[in-house]
């Protein structure tokens, strides 16, 4: 009998995706553990748009008047703030989530672009500290690698309080992906699954968040800025606390964060939005008058410099790219495609971070498949993406007539949608309605 397919309906509750998780479910009594970030639609900045300048306001002349991108990221209380060159700087990936060759090409073109990386859990290699001008060194739940000779040699400390696929969560470490090397950093088994913390071992709310970082700046003689990130929940209060407990730079990363392996249900669950953390962390800032004092950045989904502009024109100082940062370095490029297919993959959808089998050679121990990326190749590609993305930024702050990109500001945009409008905090384009804040 023939089928007709214009009588097959869908069901919007269980459809083909969830029909199939839920028999995989079934299958196997386990949950789904995978790396990349939420794959579902949320509010973001594509949501908003630039009012550009005319007979209000005057635009920059791109080849003649400047536009300033430099940022100073930690001078409230550490002796050796970090002066980067343009505000966008790669956030913390783990050596053992990604291999070797990538942490030494983002390290490469981060210091040609003039701006920094980040460790991640596992420690400090020697490729990422010798290739990075300006690294980042993060304190994490785990501890994994972490030594106070590394804390001395890095140019910021981050402690990481939660990130914004898994806020609340530890992350994942496969046992396909601890090889001797990624074990002896650790001092853990080689091959054996290794999960991360979701706290910290010595400390369990603000008032030891103090101490933890006055301990930090007393091994580095008060030299390094000390930052704090967390993942997108109660942004408000969290942000408050960490600037309370004295914090220097405070690192928001909302639920679009990337991630190299945890539960699908943590990545798509859990969290909110980049968008409104903006908004929600730079009024908490504010409100203790220590905007601009305490630096923002932002991650979580960050792909554009128009991202870039907009994040900033909310508040922020900066911001991080982590899962951009890796398709630039060739992550789901559509080449070697037969190995996507043997791990159940396609380029463009792939999100098999944990398998440590990457078809890129960027989220592999394999040696083989490591080759696939010299990092000077991959420093080159993720430079150039960086110079599009500020070409971008100052392109658009010239159109709004600002000689730098920190001049940017919500009177500058407009929301597209009432989600986005409420969430950002700017006018829903053609109405002075800000919802919540206005009457329409």
């Amino acid at each position: 009998m023939t089928v007709d397919r214009r009588t097959v309906r869908e069901s919007a509750t269980f459809p083909p995706s969830v029909i199939a998780e839920i028999q995989r479910a079934a299958d196997q009594g386990i949950y789904d553990i995978r790396g990349f970030g939420g794959k579902r639609r949320l509010p973001n900045f594509d949501d908003l748009v630039f009012l550009g300048a005319s007979t209000s306001r005057y635009p920059l002349e791109g080849y003649r008047e400047r536009c300033d991108t430099s940022v100073t990221l930690g001078a409230r209380h550490a002796k050796k703030p970090i002066e980067l060159k343009i505000p966008i700087t790669i956030a913390g990936m783990s050596f053992g989530a990604l291999g070797a060759h990538a942490k030494e090409a983002i390290g490469r073109a981060a210091t040609e672009m003039g701006t920094s990386t980040t460790t991640g859990d596992g420690g400090m290699t020697e490729e990422e500290r010798n290739s990075s001008k300006t690294l980042v060194y993060q304190v994490l739940p785990s501890r994994y690698g972490m030594n106070p000779d590394d804390l001395r040699r890095c140019d910021a400390i981050e402690v990481v309080v939660g990130q914004g696929a898994k806020p609340g969560g530890g992350g994942m470490l496969l046992g396909q992906k601890i090889t001797e090397r990624v074990a002896e950093m650790r001092t853990l088994p080689v091959g054996i699954d290794q999960r991360s913390a979701c706290r910290h071992p010595d400390w369990t709310g603000p008032d030891d968040l103090a101490i933890k970082i006055r301990e930090l700046r007393e091994i580095t003689d008060w030299e390094k800025p000390i930052y704090v990130k967390v993942g997108a929940t109660r942004t408000r209060y969290d942000v408050a606390l960490a600037a309370k407990a004295g914090a220097d730079v405070i690192v928001v990363d909302g639920m679009q964060g990337g991630t190299a392996a945890t539960q699908d249900v943590f990545i798509e669950h859990v969290g909110i939005p980049t968008l409104p953390a903006v908004r929600l962390a730079v009024e908490s800032l504010k409100e203790l008058d220590l905007h601009r004092e305490v630096q923002l950045i932002v991650s979580g989904g960050i792909r554009t410099g128009a991202d870039v502009a907009k994040a900033l024109a909310l508040g922020a100082d900066a911001v991080a790219i982590g899962s951009a940062a890796m398709l630039a370095l060739g992550c789901n490029k559509p080449v070697h495609e037969e190995d996507y297919r043997a791990i159940g993959a396609e380029p463009g959808y792939c999100h098999h971070c944990h398998t440590g089998r990457c078809p890129v050679g960027i989220t592999t121990q394999d040696p083989d498949l490591e080759r696939r990326l010299p990092p000077e190749v991959g420093a080159r590609h993720l430079r150039n993406y960086l110079t599009v993305m500020v070409l971008e930024l100052q392109t658009l702050a010239r159109a709004c007539g600002k000689s730098h990109i920190h001049n940017l500001e919500p009177e500058d945009m407009v929301a597209l949608t009432i989600e986005a409008a409420a969430m950002a905090g700017v006018p829903l384009a053609g109405t002075d309605w800000i919802p919540g804040r206005t009457a329409f």
